[in-house]
């Protein structure tokens, strides 16, 4: 399979994923020696968490579960305490999408984020967009969501000490997590169209995150609860 991807990114069918460099377009800010994860990277990360949390109880609306996952807190981006898992009646799940304003395969998945939060808002579905690099502040997530048109569409909150990334088991930018009955129910991808570094499909073969959420709507477990995501280590952020 990857010589066969291979010799179609020859061929100039596939398009080359964008790697860190130089800034392209309006908010393309790539960090220099910025790395990327890919589908073969999983023994080779720094900082990554040995044991997956899918499953992994944790507080939430109507979710009484330990004093550990009861004091997790992230942070509103213009400071101050916030429950990333507090949510108003009604909502069946929450997404954590973890991201970054100049990691350039989660600023190209931001057309697909929107579109994913407009066709599931009405389900009961809450998309929250995490920003785990502790550089990143409130001037800068703001003009991010505006450039790519996240403002009204999803939350924005901050996570520089990694509490809710360590909690969940996220490694990279962009990756999803999605929480619902009480548990995270996924992780990872939001869906196929980056094979590995430098090798992305026209468009996905699957969904995973759309399926996720799908399966939690309908009551059914998800049946494929963790996917490799490809993107920018959130360990970078903090060297």
């Amino acid at each position: 399979m990857r010589r066969f991807l291979t010799a179609i990114v020859l061929a100039g069918i596939l398009p080359i994923a964008p790697r860190a460099g130089p800034r392209v377009g309006p908010h393309a800010g790539h960090r220099a020696g910025h790395r990327f994860s890919g589908a073969g990277a999983e023994e080779s990360r720094v900082g990554r968490h040995e044991e997956p949390r899918v499953g992994h109880r944790f507080s939430g609306a109507g979710a009484g579960v330990g004093a550990a996952a009861e004091q997790l807190r992230v942070q509103h981006i213009d400071g101050g305490a916030a429950d990333p898992f507090a949510a108003p009646a009604g909502v069946t799940a929450i997404v954590f999408l973890f991201t970054s304003t100049d990691c350039p395969i989660s600023n190209r998945y931001a057309p697909e984020v929107r579109r994913l939060a407009a066709a599931f808002a009405p389900r009961g579905v809450v998309f929250r967009l995490i920003y785990p690099n502790p550089a990143e502040r409130a001037p800068a997530i703001r003009e991010h969501m505006t450039a790519f048109a996240y403002a009204g569409a999803t939350q924005a909150l901050r996570d520089p000490e990694h509490a809710l990334v360590k909690f969940v088991g996220a490694t990279v930018t962009p990756e999803a997590a999605v929480y619902a009955g009480g548990h995270i129910v996924y992780r990872g991808r939001i869906d196929d169209r980056y094979v590995d570094l430098g090798l992305e499909r026209p468009a996905p073969t699957r969904r995973d995150l759309a399926e996720a959420l799908t399966a939690v709507i309908a009551g059914k477990p998800v049946l494929q609860p963790t996917t490799q995501a490809v993107g920018c280590f959130i360990a970078d952020f903090v060297r």
